[in-house]
C-alpha cells in the first residue's frame, strides 16, 4: 500500500530551485509539484528553454516525478494577487499564454499534469458571463493540452468562482466532458468549502482526481496548516486515495512555510507515512 508523495516548491521559496529539489529528494519524496514563479523557473525570464532543460536533468538525476502548478501569486501582475485570470475583464490572454507555456514546460520536464484554477469573480460580473468567459478562454489551452498529452487538473479554490468539485464537473460538462480536463483535489480546501469530508470527496469523485494537494486545515477556515494542527483525518484521506487506485502525485501544499522548509517537509513526510501505516489495516485497494 503506497502513494507517490511529493512536496510543493511554493513551500521552498527561500531556496534556489536545484537546492529545493535536492532536499525534497534526499528526504525521500517521490516527486515535486513545481510552481512556476519568479524565483523558480520564471516562465517570463530570458533563457527559459535552457533553464527548463537544466531542471529536467536535475529531476531525472534525482528520480523525482513532476507536476507543474500555475498558482503563483504575482508572477503575472506585481500589484494584483493571482491576476489576471480567465475571468478578468482585461488580460485573460496573458493567463491563457501562461497555461499554454506551462503545458510545454511540463512536457519538457517529463510531466503530464498542469494545475490551474478559475480566478475570482470580477465585481459586478454575472455568473452566466463568467461561465462563458471561462469556457471560451480555456478551450484553446485545453486543445493544446490534448495535443501535448497533458491533463489539465482544475482546482476548486476557496474565494474563486469555481470553488467546489461540483463546479469542476459543471465546467467539464460545458466543455463536452473532455478527458484532458480533470481536477486537482486539495483536501484542505474540501474542509473549507465542501459538505463532504475530504475522504468522502475522494471516494465520490474517483474519475475526476488527476492531482492532489494535501495539508491540514480547520473546518471552514482557509489556512494551510501542518498535519495535526487542524481537522483533517489524514489516515482516512490517504486510505481513500489508495482505495480509488489513485496513481498521481500527492503534493504537500504549505506555501507559507518556506522559512522552515526542510524541517516542515521532513515532518510532513513522516506524518504521511504514519498515516499510510495507520490506514493499512482497514483499507484495501478496490480494483474494478
Amino acid at each position: 500500500m503506497s502513494l507517490r508523495l511529493s512536496y510543493g516548491t511554493n513551500g521552498f521559496t527561500d531556496h534556489r530551485l536545484p537546492d529545493a529539489l535536492a532536499i525534497i529528494a534526499e528526504l525521500g519524496y517521490d516527486g515535486v509539484a513545481l510552481t512556476l514563479d519568479h524565483q523558480h523557473l520564471d516562465p517570463f525570464a530570458p533563457g527559459l528553454p535552457g533553464r527548463v532543460a537544466e531542471t529536467a536533468a536535475v529531476l531525472s538525476r534525482l528520480g523525482l516525478a513532476v507536476a507543474v502548478e500555475t498558482g503563483a501569486r504575482y508572477v503575472l501582475d506585481p500589484l494584483r494577487k493571482h491576476e489576471p485570470t480567465f475571468l478578468s475583464d482585461e488580460g485573460a490572454d496573458l493567463r491563457a499564454r501562461h497555461i499554454h507555456d506551462a503545458i510545454d514546460i511540463a512536457v519538457d520536464l517529463g510531466g503530464d499534469v498542469v494545475h490551474l484554477w478559475s480566478g475570482a469573480l470580477p465585481p459586478g460580473t454575472p455568473a452566466d458571463v463568467a461561465w462563458e468567459r471561462l469556457v471560451s478562454r480555456i478551450a484553446p489551452v485545453l486543445a493544446h493540452a490534448e495535443d501535448a498529452g497533458v491533463v489539465l487538473a482544475f482546482e476548486p479554490e476557496p474565494g474563486m468562482f469555481v470553488n467546489r468539485l461540483a463546479g469542476v464537473r459543471e465546467l467539464r460538462s460545458r466543455l463536452g466532458d473532455p478527458a484532458a480536463l480533470r481536477a486537482t483535489v486539495d483536501v484542505g480546501h474540501a474542509l473549507v468549502n465542501e459538505e463532504l469530508s475530504p475522504d468522502e470527496c475522494v471516494r465520490s469523485h474517483p474519475d475526476l482526481v488527476a492531482h492532489v494537494q494535501i495539508e491540514d486545515m480547520r473546518r471552514g477556515v482557509h489556512d494551510h496548516l501542518e498535519f495535526g494542527e487542524g481537522d483533517l483525518d489524514l489516515p482516512a484521506t490517504v486510505g481513500a486515495l489508495v482505495d480509488i487506485g489513485y496513481s498521481g502525485l500527492v503534493s504537500v501544499e504549505l506555501s507559507r512555510h518556506s522559512h522552515d522548509a526542510p524541517a516542515v517537509a521532513a515532518r510532513s513526510l513522516a506524518a504521511l507515512r504514519a498515516a499510510l501505516d495507520a490506514a493499512r489495516p482497514s483499507h484495501t485497494p478496490v480494483r474494478s
